[in-house]
C-alpha cells in the first residue's frame, strides 16, 4: 500500500487526485476507518494518514478523505478556533483555491466567495495574480496558499493582494519555508525541472522561502503575525490532527 500510495502521490497532479478521492470518497473512508487519527476539515477518523512528499516522503501527512496536508488542517483550526469566519459576512478571495476547501467555503451562506487562478478551470475568474482583475480594496479576507513560490516577481504578487484588501482585512499567505534560512534562496537561471526539484523542492518552484519572508510581506504594507499555530495544542492533539509542528501559519492584516 505504501509503495502504490508512493508512486499515486508522486506522478498524479494534486487536483487529479482530489477529484478521484471526491470519487471514491466512500470506499476510502470504510479502507482507512480508525480512531488514530481525526481530519479536523471533514470530522472523520482514520487508522492512518497518507504519507506525502515529493521525493522524501513525510509518514501520516495526507488524509485520505479530504487529502489535506498538514499546512491544510492547521489553517482550517486556525480559522474555527480563532476568528470568526465562519459566522461573520465577509468578502473573500481565494487565489489557486486547495479544492477542498473551494467545495466548503462555496457553500458558507456568511461569505461571498470569488476563487481565481490564472489556469484552474474551477475558479470564478481568470486571474493573474500580477495583475489582479479587482478594484482596490474589494476583500476582507484573502487567501494565497503556496503560490508565490512558483512566481519570479513574487512583490509585485504581494503588492496586488495588499492593494485588493480592504483597510482592517486580514489573510493567510502560506509559502514554503525552511526556518532554518535566514534568506531566502532562489536563483532564476535554474529553469530545468528536475534541477528546480532538486534546489527547491519541487519542479515548478522557484525559491525556498527563509525567515525574511515576513520582511517581504511587510515591504509592501503588510503586518505580519508568524503564527506556530500547530504548537498550541498538546502533543496528542498534534499527532490525533496531523499537524507539523515547526510549519509556520503566516497571517497577514492591512
Amino acid at each position: 500500500m505504501k509503495k502504490i500510495a508512493s508512486f499515486l502521490l508522486n506522478k498524479l497532479p494534486r487536483p487529479m487526485l482530489i477529484n478521484l478521492s471526491i470519487f471514491l470518497r466512500p470506499l476510502i473512508y470504510l479502507f482507512f476507518k480508525g480512531n488514530k487519527f481525526t481530519d479536523p476539515i471533514d470530522g472523520k477518523s482514520y487508522r492512518k494518514f497518507l504519507p506525502y512528499g515529493y521525493g522524501k516522503q513525510r509518514e501520516n501527512a495526507l488524509s485520505p478523505g479530504t487529502l489535506s496536508l498538514e499546512r491544510h488542517r492547521q489553517m482550517w483550526l486556525y480559522l474555527k478556533n480563532e476568528t470568526d469566519f465562519f459566522t461573520q459576512n465577509y468578502k473573500v478571495l481565494h487565489i489557486a483555491p486547495e479544492q477542498e476547501f473551494l467545495r466548503k467555503f462555496k457553500k458558507m451562506k456568511n461569505l461571498d466567495y470569488t476563487s481565481a487562478d490564472l489556469f484552474s478551470p474551477i475558479v470564478d475568474v481568470k486571474a493573474d495574480i500580477l495583475d489582479l482583475p479587482f478594484e482596490d480594496e474589494s476583500f476582507d479576507v484573502i487567501f494565497c496558499n503556496h503560490v508565490l513560490e512558483h512566481i519570479i516577481d513574487d512583490k509585485k504578487a504581494m503588492s496586488e493582494l495588499y492593494r485588493v484588501m480592504k483597510k482592517g482585512g486580514w489573510g493567510i499567505l502560506q509559502v514554503p519555508m525552511k526556518n532554518s534560512l535566514g534568506k531566502t534562496y532562489e536563483d532564476f537561471t535554474i529553469t530545468d525541472p528536475k534541477e528546480r526539484q532538486k534546489h527547491f523542492g519541487q519542479y515548478d518552484h522557484v525559491r525556498w522561502y527563509g525567515m525574511d519572508y515576513f520582511e517581504r510581506l511587510k515591504s509592501v504594507g503588510f503586518s505580519v503575525d508568524i503564527n506556530f499555530y500547530s504548537q498550541k495544542f498538546s502533543e496528542q492533539e498534534q499527532k490525533r490532527f496531523g499537524l507539523n509542528v515547526t510549519e509556520i501559519l503566516p497571517v497577514v492584516r492591512k
